[in-house]
């Protein structure tokens, strides 16, 4: 439980010690130099009332209501505005104050609606809070006059309304937007009189480049935006903290209830990850928990051609185990096997994996994780020796130079997104890698310096070209490397090889040289240089080459162990750090250790009470193949929709329906449930109880806000089903499950639920040195010691463009959308992508006789699919690009069945296709 109202301290926290001592009302304070005497006074306990002033937020002096009297200073300056210094004395009451406070009230009052017991934000308004503590007993002046009485309101934003009637043009929302979320899309238009918030050129928030992240209406101090759901609901009463259950931020809030029903999710403040922000998902999309659509009840039929039929939990279990050993007895034991899920929790995952190894009796566990982010596992486990990004998010505060690799932040983690922007428009330089021209390329303040618009699969001689300017201009870090890594030397004579240089790769990549050099030159010339990547990085076929050579350029860079540096993967959904960290690989057990290790397989074998097996089981795509080879019959599916998600979808629907037993767990009958013979019902994140691990390490504790509808847990009903297969699993919470956890996963030997309530949240490793986590990684040392350099030689992919199929496509993220969009597809947020589009470069639309919202038919190798056109210049020619948030498009049709040498990571980033005006007609 929490508070619903954290303290506000009216402007922001000052960096430094507390070397100043001020007294505010007789009450010394020590506070930073530059904090404000608005901060100060608080700090002391000694609240001086406020409007246009909050935390989150630069002072900005408008309201006129935080005055105050200093001693030795004329006037009445703005507390919110004027710094502190060594000895002042402040008052914050006396009767001039007061009238002073009471007539900017009374202004205020004069020209807002007085119907404050049917406003909705009513008990949670600071302007009727402020009316109270000045106090306001009567305005003296009345309507007859010019007022914004009669201003519109505009319901055009599915979760929240802007009552213009109830503005006191304070600024909030429109700083809010630009210093917090970065988009400008808010402005205060008109003077004096007319002055009042303007979404975009003055139309509509929808039509506006406004991306409803929220922070507007948190920063409103009246009810001018206002969440639909408080409308409908009334104001919460109660509060708990949770973690956000969409992207790898991995964002904290508190879920906000009236009695028992979710009214609001509101960022937390002291959210480690996004400090008080948050996006559209996250703050909004929470709808789906309790949609119509969601089963409640488990399900069984015989074949996948029956109709489902509702049973009892006992009965369900039941068929599960039984049918589980049936085909084990009848085909071996490596017939059957599970896949994790990236949206369940730390102690759910774990549990799964530990089903599978000692109640199956295998190795054949595999997460959606892998045919994401296994590259970044295995390439930076050679080279630094962590499975894991090298720094927390509060590092890029402090990076110069900032590299974008296959990743669209402000889509795909958006809230990270925001403090990138913030760093950029205070002078950091930014150079992007991508085939596509994504948003931070040009937005308002923000522009990058090199935008290298390389052809999808050309990542590899990208990177070492990269380096290759490094070596032979002499901007190595030498000492660094000298004193920290190892196999530099026969990497520099690799990377210097002509054939790595921005000229000869030129026409392998597209990419010009020159500007290719430049780029380089910005990176290793940095004070400090940041490398973030995400999924265009790593599922290619060269995933966990492009891993390393990034990690290479970095140590050849000395970008390692300090704030404002790194090689950090931006991980697409909210726990695939924790699914891998968890041991959702067949071939390593939790904390990324193989399973042919007879000492840490002895570990786990005394705990668990039996014998593992020390060979690695299969991969999702070995599985697939296995199934319909006859040899692999059962498989529990947990969390995870693979027959939408996964490439090449006609081989995963064939393999799907060869199998003798399929068990579905999840919220809703997804594409994989089609062919399941078992569905059990899953809990949402606000039902849960446990830990996620972001993108930055961070262990953050899930904490639920309501019971299960469906009377189980989900680590619950998978302890159940192993019970029942012959191997007793249970625990009495989820916190027995995480203090497991600790005791055989070095990196988390400190972390149980007492020291994340204690703490908020920590990074691993947590261990008897790092009690509290670790933000930084390889600081002195790399965990592997020395950091190791590796030869990163360019393979093209075997996915080649020909003429009968010219075009390449790559595929990505859109904002208001969350991977296969089981959840956001059941929220408001259909209102900004309703169906996948397929983006084509106006040259090659005009080639095919295509027009801007023309259906088209997308074809490959392997499948076909149809969509709608949208005509843009983002690609170059000759390739076109779309997203895979809606089943009905089904992209992954397409895809074809290359992966990443290493880790099998698919390569979805580059199919070639041929895309023509499709034959059924438009609707």
């Amino acid at each position: 439980m929490s508070l619903l109202k954290e303290t506000d301290y009216g402007t922001p926290a000052r960096p430094g010690p507390p070397a100043v001592t001020v007294e505010v009302d007789g009450l010394a304070v020590a506070v930073p130099e530059g904090t404000s005497v608005l901060r100060a006074a608080a700090q002391a306990g000694v609240p001086i009332p406020k409007l246009c002033a909050t935390d989150n937020l630069a002072a900005f002096g408008s309201c006129r209501l935080c005055l105050v009297e200093i001693d030795g200073r004329r006037g009445t300056p703005a507390s919110c505005t004027t710094p502190v210094a060594e000895g002042m004395r402040v008052r914050t009451q006396s009767p001039h104050l007061e009238k002073l406070r009471r007539g900017v009230m009374e202004l205020y009052i004069s020209d807002h609606p007085l119907d404050c017991l049917t406003c909705p934000a009513n008990g949670d308004c600071e302007l009727q809070d402020m009316a109270g503590v000045v106090g306001l007993r009567e305005v003296r002046y009345g309507y007859a006059g010019a007022n914004h009485l009669d201003a519109p309101k505009d319901t055009s934003n599915p979760y929240f309304d802007f009552d213009a009637a109830k503005c006191i043009a304070c600024s909030r929302c429109v700083r809010a937007c630009d210093e917090v979320q970065g988009t400008f899309a808010l402005t205060i238009a008109g003077r004096g009189f007319d002055s009042h918030v303007a979404a975009g050129a003055g139309g509509s928030f929808m039509e506006s480049e406004c991306v409803s992240c929220g922070a507007c209406v948190q920063a409103c101090p009246t009810s001018t935006l206002q969440e639909r759901s408080v409308v409908d609901l009334g104001m919460p009463t109660r509060s708990v903290v949770t973690t956000c259950a969409y992207c790898g931020v991995g964002c904290s809030f508190k879920a906000e209830l009236r009695g028992t029903e979710l009214v609001r999710m509101v960022p937390h403040k002291d959210g480690g990850a996004n400090e008080g922000h948050s996006c559209v998902k996250g703050r909004f999309a929470f709808g789906y928990a309790s949609h119509p659509d969601r089963i409640l009840k488990p399900m069984v039929r015989e074949r996948i051609t029956d109709e489902w039929r509702e049973v009892e939990w006992d009965e369900a279990i039941g068929t599960v185990a039984r049918g589980m050993r049936t085909i084990q007895n009848r085909y071996g034991p490596a017939a059957i096997g599970a896949i994790s899920s990236s949206r369940c929790t730390n102690e759910e995952v774990y549990t799964v994996q530990k089903m599978v190894r000692a109640a199956f009796g295998n190795n054949n566990i595999d997460t959606c994780a892998r045919v994401c982010h296994s590259p970044t596992g295995y390439g930076l486990k050679q080279t630094f020796g962590e499975s894991a990004g090298t720094q927390d998010f509060r590092s890029v505060a402090e990076a110069d130079v900032i590299v974008v690799i296959g990743a669209n932040p402000t889509d795909g983690h958006p809230v990270f997104a925001s403090r990138m922007k913030r760093r950029l428009r205070e002078g950091a330089r930014l150079v992007v890698v991508d085939p596509r021209r994504i948003d931070l390329v040009r937005s308002p303040h923000i522009e990058a310096e090199h935008h290298l618009q390389l052809r999808p699969g050309s990542n590899v001689a990208v990177v070492n070209a990269m380096a290759h300017v490094a070596v032979t201009e002499g901007l190595v870090a030498l000492s660094f490397v000298r004193e920290r890594c190892e196999g530099f030397d026969e990497w520099a004579a690799f990377i210097a090889a002509p054939e790595h240089s921005p000229e000869a790769v030129e026409s392998i990549t597209g990419v010009p040289a020159a500007d290719l050099r430049a780029a380089a030159r910005l990176y290793a010339g940095a004070r400090n240089g940041a490398i973030y990547y995400g999924l265009g990085v790593t599922e290619h076929s060269q995933g966990s080459t492009m891993v390393m050579g990034m990690a290479n350029l970095a140590m050849a860079c000395g970008n390692i162990g300090r704030e404002g540096v790194g090689v950090n993967p931006l991980r697409g959904q909210n726990n695939v750090q924790g699914s891998c960290d968890m041991g959702s690989f067949p071939h390593e057990l939790p904390g990324y250790r193989h399973v042919s290790d007879d000492a840490v397989r002895g570990v786990f074998e005394k705990l668990w009470g039996g014998t593992l097996l020390g060979e690695p089981g299969l991969r999702i795509p070995n599985m697939f193949d296995a199934a319909i080879d006859g040899s692999f019959r059962g498989l529990f599916v947990h969390g995870e929709d693979i027959a939408q998600s996964d490439p090449n979808l006609r081989h995963v629907s064939a393999a799907l329906a060869a199998m003798e037993l399929v068990v579905v767990q999840d919220l809703f009958l997804n594409e994989t449930a089609k062919f399941a013979h078992v569905f059990l019902p899953g809990a949402s994140f606000l039902e849960k109880d446990g830990t996620f691990t972001n993108a930055e390490r961070r262990i953050n504790r899930v904490r639920s806000v309501m019971t299960p509808p469906t009377g189980k847990h989900e680590w619950q009903i998978i302890c159940e089903i192993a019970t029942a297969m012959g191997y007793p699993m249970s625990y009495r919470h989820p916190s027995e499950i995480m203090d497991e956890i600790a005791s055989v996963t070095p990196t988390f030997a400190g972390v149980s639920f007492e020291t994340l309530d204690k703490l908020g949240s920590v990074q691993w490793p947590c261990d008897a040195a790092a009690p509290e986590g670790t933000p930084v990684m390889h600081v002195d040392e790399f965990t592997r010691g020395r950091g190791k350099f590796m030869i990163t030689a360019y393979v093209p992919t075997e996915e080649r463009t020909t003429r009968r199929f010219p075009l390449v496509l790559t595929t990505g993220r859109i904002l208001s959308q969350y991977n296969v969009g089981a959840q956001t597809r059941r929220t408001g947020n259909v209102a900004w992508h309703p169906e996948d589009l397929l983006e084509v470069h106006p040259h090659d639309a005009e080639d095919r006789g295509i027009r801007d919202g023309d259906l088209v038919t997308l074809t490959s190798r392997v499948g076909e699919t149809t969509l709608r056109a949208k005509i843009a210049d983002r690609m170059p020619v000759g390739v076109v690009y779309t997203t895979f948030h809606h089943p009905v498009t089904g992209a992954n049709v397409v895809t074809t069945e290359h992966s990443d040498w290493a880790t099998n990571c698919p390569e979805y980033k580059v199919t070639a296709v041929q895309v023509g005006l499709s034959r059924v007609t438009a609707p």
